[in-house]
């Protein structure tokens, strides 16, 4: 129920006095001043007789305590009201989020939804089952999880880490990471045949043969004992089985070596509410709400639970009810083993862990279990049938076996009628617990660890680029599952968009130019190699620095005239040149140089340094690339690079005049411009709205001629709008005097005019 629809909502009175006054306290609610509230609904008490009324009454009162910090007393409270009524879960709403709040204001550490921190088989975890990553497929922004999880996923997919949804429309199709399976094939043997098992057990569940699926599980948890989505899950069937103390055990165990794991704090209140500790149980389900407040099963089995210790039991509701400080004191138990388990690496845990689990087992021999209360789904409520719990309809919530439609875990019928022993279940059916089976677990510790990977297994060619046969650099992904360099991919992509190994098309792939580097790969070779990572970032800045330098070697385009201040929209198609802008905009120069062709020498000895404004892709790999010219240089050297031609510089800059000379020049430069403006007036329409659509207006005249080291920038536009051959272009960048340059457009002008007159 609401916080603000329980204050505010109307209660019957006897006078208007009273009216005004709860209206009132509803106002003093809402501006959280809880403890006017408080006072105000406890003076009001003595107005009404109606019991109802008086039950409403200190459910507000209690509400405002809660609210305002005073736990303690509002537990009074809400004993007073249910000695009247019992309460419904929804009274106590308010109380569960204000004693989860406490929880986790008191316990004061850092919880992480989902999984535990500290050990070094996180990078193993898929993030949606939480389990051992399993025929790992990779997203397309780089992180992985099991080829089945996904499978289970709304369309369209939202990663877990980077909470990034695909935009690929064939994302179903998308294949195991080759590379990664077959690593994880490698190191972990032993996992993934303890996962293999565990689907296995899952299917079996899911046919409700469930002894068959306890003993799945009890061979996987043989191989992998530090597995806690197996505990998790076998504690699930141990539960369907009526065997909640066995369901208690596989909950802490699953809880110990993932503390803040929401799932497994799920199974563990989940046993205890079935063994009638309902204290416990409502401590831990206060415990999965502080790890993650949105969880709509902990709050309403919190709420259920507390609806049932103030549900009034005549003459012995003061002893049913424990009180807020007993509920809260057992979280220094929790907080401490919190602790203790962080501060160990799960990769040390010694044998005596898990023969603890053993003995535990072992007293149960001697006591008959308690039969369990009625189970509640998410919306406290359960079917006709009884089978079909809250977690099938929530499953990562409830925390179930994915994809399994399961057996409620807390039948009310059933677990009402049922109870049993592990004497009467008897030895034979429980040599999966036997001592036999707990060393054989033990000797295996070591050899299937999962935290850190056998050292004489690494191999630095299982990590090793197909095309460049180097160890990955920025590792990524294809849909079809093979791995590559990104620089290796994107330069095969420039020539054919099909897989370099599959041949499958990844036409739609290149269309969305996501190359996200796969994040498991980089961070397996960033701790097992860095040495070689190292060297290939050392070679890689090189490269860079190498391709960086606008004097040496620099990218050249051959292809059209360009001009300073001029802009150049290009279409870029071949295989060379995609590589060369790329290159360009890697660096971040974002600069190459543009030549005319040459017959002889393969460009021309002068050109124009072209800057990249704009890139715009196509999803066939073309691209148009928006430019503008800077700077002239000259060609010292040509070269060759990867397909494209690249040159050694220098650069051209206009020689400076004074005095008379530059008097002169700027007599000259003002009638070039004006007789410029002229002609340009002189055009047709037409012809003026191409012009300004290609290269935009013509530009101002400078006041100073010869501020720019290229000169006046009207220049440049008018001889790249002036209809004259490249030929007849070309000449003017090589011209480092103003003075020839004005002299030379006038002629062109002049002898245009003289055409024009004919």
């Amino acid at each position: 129920m609401d916080r603000s629809s329980i204050s505010t909502q109307p209660v019957s009175s006897t006078g208007s006095e009273s009216n005004v006054m709860l209206e009132l306290a509803s106002e003093a609610f809402r501006a959280k001043n809880f403890q006017l509230a408080a006072e105000i609904y406890e003076r009001q008490l003595r107005d009404f007789s109606d019991l109802v009324a008086q039950h409403e009454l200190l459910v507000k009162w209690a509400e405002a305590l809660a609210f305002g910090g005073k736990l303690s007393e509002a537990f009074e409270i809400y004993q007073r009201a249910s000695k009247i009524n019992r309460l419904r879960p929804a009274h106590l709403e308010s109380l569960v989020g204000c004693l989860a709040g406490s929880v986790r204001g008191k316990e004061g550490l850092a919880f992480k939804q989902g999984h535990g921190e500290g050990c070094g088989s996180d990078a193993f975890l898929c993030r949606i089952c939480v389990g051992f990553l399993y025929e790992p497929v990779t997203l397309p922004c780089g992180h992985c999880f099991c080829k089945k999880c996904l499978d289970r996923e709304k369309r369209p997919v939202l990663c877990r880490d980077c909470k990034s949804s695909s935009r690929l429309t064939d994302l179903p199709n998308y294949r195991v990471n080759v590379v990664l399976s077959n690593l994880l094939t490698r190191w972990f043997p032993s996992q993934l045949l303890a996962v293999k098992l565990r689907h296995e057990g899952n299917a079996l569940y899911a046919d409700n043969k469930w002894e068959d699926a306890l003993e799945k599980y009890n061979e996987a948890i043989a191989i992998a004992p530090r597995d806690h989505l197996l505990f998790s899950n076998r504690s699930l069937i141990s539960s369907s089985l009526k065997k909640d103390e066995d369901a208690l055990i596989d909950a802490e165990m699953a809880c110990k070596l993932q503390p803040f794991w929401l799932k497994g704090r799920l199974r563990k209140a989940q046993a205890l509410t079935a063994l009638r500790k309902t204290e416990e149980a409502l401590t831990e389900y206060l415990f999965c709400i502080t790890l993650e407040p949105e969880s709509k099963l902990a709050k309403a089995e919190a709420q259920k639970l507390l609806s049932d210790i103030f549900a009034p039991v005549p003459n012995h509701v003061q002893d049913r009810i424990p009180g807020c400080a007993g509920l809260l004191s057992s979280r220094s138990r929790i907080k401490g083993t919190m602790t203790a388990t962080l501060s160990s690496n799960c990769s040390t845990c010694s044998p005596g862990f898990y023969k603890d689990i053993s003995m535990k087992k072992d007293s149960l021999t001697s006591r008959e279990k308690s039969t369990s209360p009625p189970a509640l789904s998410a919306a406290g409520e359960t079917d006709s049938t009884g089978v079909k719990s809250a977690c099938c309809r929530d499953k990562c919530e409830q925390g179930d076996f994915c994809g399994v439609h399961c057996p409620s875990v807390l039948d009310r019928t059933r677990l009402a009628k049922r109870k049993h022993s592990w004497v009467e279940e008897g030895r034979a059916g429980n040599d999966g617990w036997s001592c036999k089976r707990l060393k054989s677990s033990e000797a295996k510790e070591e050899k299937t660890s999962w935290c850190e990977v056998v050292g004489e297994l690494i191999d630095a060619s299982d990590l090793e680029c197909s095309l460049c046969m180097r160890l990955f650099y920025e590792p990524v992904t294809t849909p079809c599952g093979h791995s590559f360099c990104l620089k290796c991919l994107e330069r095969c992509l420039d020539h054919n968009a099909k897989c370099p190994l599959c041949k499958e098309d990844l036409s739609e792939y290149l269309a969305q130019r996501q190359y996200s580097k796969t994040v498991l790969m980089e961070n397996l070779i960033a701790k097992y190699f860095p040495e070689e990572l190292a060297e290939r970032r050392n070679v890689n800045e090189e490269e860079i620095a190498e391709l960086s330098n606008l004097n040496k070697n620099v990218p050249i385009f051959v292809c059209t005239m360009a001009f300073p201040t001029v802009p150049c929209p290009l279409h870029i198609f071949e295989p060379c040149y995609r590589l060369m802008v790329r290159r360009c905009m890697e660096t971040g120069t974002k600069q190459f140089g543009m030549c005319l062709s040459d017959s002889v020498k393969g460009f021309a000895n002068y050109g124009c340094i072209l800057e990249i404004r704009n890139v715009e892709f196509f999803a066939d790999g073309r691209s148009v690339v928006d430019t503008i010219g800077r700077r002239r240089f000259k060609v010292l050297q040509h070269r060759k690079l990867d397909g494209y031609n690249t040159a050694d510089i220098e650069y051209l800059e206009d020689k400076k005049v004074d005095g008379a000379e530059e008097a002169e020049l700027r007599m000259l430069h003002n009638t070039v411009y004006d007789q410029a403006l002229s002609w340009v007036n002189s055009l047709k329409a037409q012809q003026k709205e191409r012009i300004v659509g290609h290269f935009g207006h013509m530009p101002e005249k400078d006041l100073e001629p010869q501020i720019s080291p290229n000169g006046p920038s009207w220049c440049w536009w008018l001889l790249a709008v002036m209809p004259l051959e490249s030929r007849a272009q070309l000449p003017f960048l090589a011209i480092t005097s103003l003075k020839e340059r004005l002299t030379g457009i006038r002629r062109v002008l002049v002898f245009m005019s003289r055409n024009r007159s004919r």
